[in-house]
C-alpha cells in the first residue's frame, strides 16, 4: 500500500506508453522536507479552514517569504485545494509569495507609506532616496496608509513602526536589523480595573443588570456604528438578538481608511475599556464567540491584546464568550464587513452580496453582530453615565462624543475626542493649536479618502452623519485630512484614486477597471469633466460595495468646489 503521502498509482490508458509524461503525477508534488518544516510549525494547532492565514502568517513570520513548497505542504496538511491557498496567499498585500523556484527572502522589508498625509510630509522623497541609502538585502517599498497620519511620514521596518522618518533613521533601523515592534505605555488589566473597570460588565454578568436594561440605555444614547456608516447600535443589538441563535459577533479593527487612525489610539492608550465594550455587547446579544479582526500594520496594538487578553481568561470575565484575534494580511477592502467576515473564515476579503446582510447571515453562517473599536469603547460610559450623558456633549445639533482623527497642515495633529457636530473651524481652533506656520487653510476631507472634499469657506459645517451629504460628502470614519495653499488638488485627487486602485479587490468590474481609468485619465494634464462624470456614474451605480461606490467622491469634489485649480 502506498504511504501515506506518497501519490497514488497512476491509472494507466491505452498509449500511456507512447505519450510522454502521462505516468507522471500531476500537480506540484509535495515535498517532504517541506512538510516536515509546516507540521513542525503548527505544531497542535487545529487545521480548520478558517485558520489559513493564520497559519500562512506563521510560515511567512518565520521564513520571511511564502515559498512553492510551503504553500504545497500547507495546503496538503490542511486538505484544502493548491488553488485555495494560492488564491488567499496571493490576494493579500502583506504576504510575499516566491515569484521564482528558490527565491530568497529580503532580509529587511522596509515599508514607507505612500498615503495622502505621508506624501505631504515627504513619502515620495523617502522613497527616492532610500534605496540608495540601504545595504543589499534591504528592499524598500511603497505601502498603503499605516494608521500614522498624525505622525507623517511613516514607514515600517519590518513590524517596527518609525514615524517622522527620515532616510538615515530608516537606514539606520534596517542596518541594524531593529524590526520588531516597540509597544507603548498603555493602561494594562491592573490599572484598568483599579479605577473601576469592568464595573460595568460584572453587573451584567452577576444580574444588576439585564440585557433589556444596557440595550434600552445605548438605543437612548443615540450611539452610531462609528467605523464609518453610523448606523444605530441600539438598534443593530435589538436586529441580531432578533434571529435564532447561536450568534458570534465581530469587531472591526481593520481600520484603514487614509486618514483615519483613532482606532489604533483607543486599542493602544486604553484597550481594556474598548475589550469591556466588546465583552458587554457580547453578552448583550448572546454571541458564543467574538472574533477580534485587527489590521496587521497595527503590530503594536497585536503585541498589547495578545498580552492583555489572557488576563481577561484569569479573571474569569470572558466566561460567557470566546474571544479570538485575528490577523489580517493588508488589505483595505476588509475594512467593509462582509468582506472581512470572508477573511475571518481564512478566505479572500471579497465583499458579499447583500441580502442577506451579515446581522442574519454572517459568520460561518450564523446571525453575527458587526462593530466597530470606537463603538464599543463609548459602551462603559453610556451605561455607567447613562445616556443623557452622552447625548448632552454635542454641538451644533450633534448629540454625543465623537473620536476625530485630525492630520494634514495642522500645528498639532492627533485624535480629537469632540463633541458630535464641532464643525472643521472649531477643530483647527480649538484642538489643533491652529494651523501650520506659514499655511493658509484652503480645504480638507471631513471623512477620508472615501469622503470627498471640501473648501475653507465651508468650514462651519457641522461634523456628523447626515450633514454633509448635501454637498456630496459625508463624515464616515471622522478622518479629518486639513489642506493648506500650499497642497495641489490635483495631487491630492489623484493620490486617493491610486489608492483606491491598488486596494480594489477585484470581484467588481465597474471598480476594478473604473479606478484603473480613473487613474489613467487623471494623469492626463487636462482632466476631461463629462467623461470622468459618466466613470464615476458608472462606478457609483454599479459596484458592489463602498470602495468603488465612494472612489469617485475626490474628483466630484474637485470639479464642484476646486475648479480654480484644475486649469
Amino acid at each position: 500500500m502506498a504511504g501515506k503521502h506518497e501519490p497514488p498509482p497512476q491509472r494507466r490508458h491505452p498509449g500511456a506508453g507512447r505519450r510522454r509524461g502521462r505516468n507522471r503525477p500531476r500537480g506540484r508534488q509535495v515535498d517532504p522536507d517541506a512538510l516536515e518544516q509546516i507540521r513542525a510549525l503548527l505544531g497542535d494547532r487545529p487545521r480548520r479552514r478558517d485558520l489559513l492565514i493564520e497559519h500562512l502568517h506563521l510560515i511567512q513570520d518565520r521564513y520571511r517569504v511564502l515559498s512553492a513548497a510551503h504553500l504545497a505542504a500547507l495546503a496538503d496538511e490542511m486538505r484544502l485545494a493548491l488553488a485555495e491557498v494560492y488564491e488567499v496567499a496571493t490576494f493579500y498585500a502583506h504576504f510575499d509569495v516566491a515569484r521564482a523556484e528558490g527565491e530568497l527572502p529580503a532580509d529587511v522589508t522596509v515599508r514607507v507609506c505612500d498615503g495622502l498625509v505621508c506624501e505631504m510630509m515627504g513619502a515620495r522623497r523617502l522613497l527616492e532616496d532610500l534605496p540608495g541609502a540601504v545595504e543589499d538585502g534591504v528592499r524598500v517599498m511603497p505601502g498603503p496608509c499605516m494608521g500614522g497620519c498624525d505622525r507623517a511620514p511613516v514607514a515600517r521596518v519590518g513590524q517596527r513602526l518609525v514615524v517622522r522618518a527620515t532616510v538615515d533613521e530608516l537606514a539606520q533601523a534596517a542596518r541594524s536589523r531593529e524590526v520588531e515592534a516597540a509597544v507603548p505605555e498603555y493602561r494594562d488589566y491592573g490599572q484598568y480595573a483599579a479605577g473601576g473597570g469592568y464595573g460595568v460588565l460584572r453587573a451584567c454578568l452577576d444580574g444588576g443588570l439585564s440585557r433589556e436594561d444596557v440595550v434600552d440605555k445605548v438605543s437612548a444614547s443615540g450611539l452610531q456604528g462609528l467605523g464609518g456608516a453610523g448606523f444605530p447600535t441600539g438598534r443593530k443589538w435589538q436586529i441580531v438578538r432578533g434571529y435564532p441563535g447561536p450568534r458570534l459577533m465581530a469587531v472591526n479593527a481593520d481600520e484603514g481608511e487614509p486618514g483615519t487612525f483613532k482606532d489604533r489610539y483607543f486599542m493602544e492608550s486604553d484597550p481594556h475599556r474598548f475589550l469591556e465594550g466588546v465583552l458587554v455587547a457580547a453578552w448583550a446579544v448572546e454571541a458564543e464567540a467574538a472574533y477580534i479582526y485587527l489590521r496587521d500594520e497595527y503590530a503594536e496594538v497585536r503585541e498589547i491584546l495578545s498580552r492583555e487578553l489572557p488576563r481577561l481568561r484569569e479573571a474569569g470575565l470572558d466566561a460567557h464568550v470566546e474571544l479570538y484575534l485575528r490577523r489580517g494580511a493588508g488589505a483595505y477592502i476588509c475594512g467593509e464587513e462582509s468582506a472581512m467576515i470572508e477573511s475571518i473564515e481564512g478566505k479572500r476579503g471579497l465583499p458579499r452580496h447583500r441580502p442577506p446582510y451579515v446581522a442574519e447571515t454572517g459568520l460561518f453562517g450564523r446571525p453575527t453582530l458587526v462593530q466597530n473599536v470606537e463603538t464599543l469603547y463609548w459602551i462603559r460610559d453610556i451605561v455607567e453615565r447613562g445616556p443623557e450623558w452622552f447625548t448632552a456633549q454635542g454641538r451644533n445639533g450633534g448629540a454625543g462624543l465623537h473620536a476625530y482623527s485630525v492630520s494634514g497642515r495642522v500645528a498639532r495633529p492627533g485624535v480629537k475626542i469632540a463633541a458630535t457636530g464641532i464643525t472643521v473651524r472649531e477643530l483647527i481652533d480649538e484642538h489643533c493649536g491652529g494651523m501650520q506656520q506659514g499655511h493658509r487653510f484652503k480645504g480638507y476631507l471631513p471623512g477620508g479618502a472615501s469622503g470627498g472634499m471640501l473648501p475653507a469657506s465651508m468650514a462651519d459645517l457641522p461634523l456628523k452623519f447626515g450633514s454633509l451629504e448635501e454637498h456630496g460628502c459625508f463624515v464616515g470614519s471622522h478622518g479629518v485630512v486639513v489642506l493648506s495653499d500650499q497642497d495641489d488638488v490635483k495631487s491630492v485627487v489623484r493620490n486617493l484614486m491610486r489608492f483606491f486602485k491598488h486596494e480594489s479587490c477585484g470581484q467588481c468590474t465597474p471598480c476594478r477597471v473604473g479606478t484603473e481609468k480613473a487613474v489613467g485619465l487623471l494623469q492626463r494634464p487636462s482632466w476631461d469633466e463629462p467623461l470622468l462624470e459618466a466613470l464615476g456614474v458608472a462606478m457609483t451605480d454599479a459596484s458592489i460595495c463602498g470602495l468603488g461606490q465612494a472612489a469617485p467622491n475626490s474628483v466630484r469634489s474637485a470639479f464642484r468646489f476646486f475648479k480654480e485649480d484644475l486649469s
